[in-house]
């Protein structure tokens, strides 16, 4: 069975994940939006972003607007396909049957 990805396992990083996966491809997010979304503070989205950047999942970007610094985040192909992934090794878990030692039906 395979298991899910430690990395997207991580609660607020699947939060950030799955708010990624919603957007077309290469539609970038701003980090102001992605931290309303997933209720975490700048810093600690700020390190889980580094996390999944690492790990190759997302592209960040920043920049200016006038003299305003904007982070936006969007979703890389790899890391549309480890989402994919992980939901698909969800779903294997949550298939019936799938676990060994299931109970037996009740009458």
């Amino acid at each position: 069975m395979q298991t899910p990805d430690e990395i997207i396992h991580q609660p607020v990083r699947l939060k950030i994940m799955a708010a990624l996966n919603t957007l077309e491809a290469r539609q970038w997010l701003e980090f102001v939006a992605l931290r309303a979304i997933v209720q975490a503070t700048d810093g600690n989205l700020g390190a889980h972003l580094t996390t999944l950047e690492n790990a190759g999942y997302v592209l960040v970007k920043k920049d200016f607007v006038g003299r305003k610094p904007r982070t936006r985040v969007c979703l890389s192909r790899a890391g549309r396909e480890a989402f994919a992934r992980y939901v698909a090794a969800l779903q294997a878990i949550l298939a019936p049957g799938s676990l060994d030692g299931e109970p037996p039906a009740e009458d």
